[in-house]
């Protein structure tokens, strides 16, 4: 089964409609979706490494963009920001969310910007705390292309190898990349 998904994502990744659907998925990924935008962004760098940066530009702009949606949300439609806090398991409030913006302010948006974590989270609550527009918009820019124009450079220059290995042991990568994001979610969640 899981040869079967990663042989689907790579399909996708080499057909006409990948750059639209990375789009796509980078703008629902900042503000409803669950799924974030590597698991398309990773392999369309794989199968076409000579548009890395390219595929990192639109993956960059739909998620400040998917950010943006996010923010309105938690600003102009309180109720529905906190339904879906609760929805992704954050449903302590307005409260809470806007202590996070009191206690740390920028940091909550460029660390949960460079993270797994769900961005969505970082937007929607910016929103509900009512935290400046400008700076999120900033900080949304230059967190989320750091992040995606990092994994890009790191795919472009390592990627062949890289993907030599992971097509060999493909189960064992997947588990360790589930532990990763794991510990990276825990780690976050303890910070904040």
């Amino acid at each position: 089964m899981l040869r079967k998904l990663y042989d689907w994502v790579f399909a996708l990744a080499r057909s006409r409609h990948a750059t639209p659907a990375l789009a796509v998925v980078s703008f629902a990924e900042s503000s409803f979706f669950p799924v974030p935008p590597d698991v398309m962004l990773a392999p369309m760098i794989l199968a076409r490494p000579d548009r890395a940066y390219f595929y990192a530009g639109v993956c960059t702009l739909a998620s400040v963009l998917g950010g943006i949606l996010g923010y309105a949300i938690g600003f102009y439609l309180t109720d529905l920001g906190l339904w879906l806090m609760s929805v992704i398991g954050h449903s302590d409030g307005l409260e809470e969310f806007q202590h996070w913006f009191d206690r740390w302010g920028l940091a909550v948006i460029l660390v949960k910007g460079l993270t797994p974590i769900p961005y969505k989270l970082v937007t929607i609550a910016s929103g509900l705390a009512h935290f400046s527009f400008p700076v999120f918009v900033a900080a949304s820019v230059a967190t989320r292309g750091a992040r995606f124009f990092a994994e890009a450079w790191v795919l472009r220059r390592w990627g062949p190898a890289m993907l030599a290995e992971v097509e060999k042991r493909l189960a064992m990568w997947s588990v360790i990349g589930l532990v990763v994001l794991i510990g990276a979610i825990v780690a976050v969640k303890l910070l904040f």
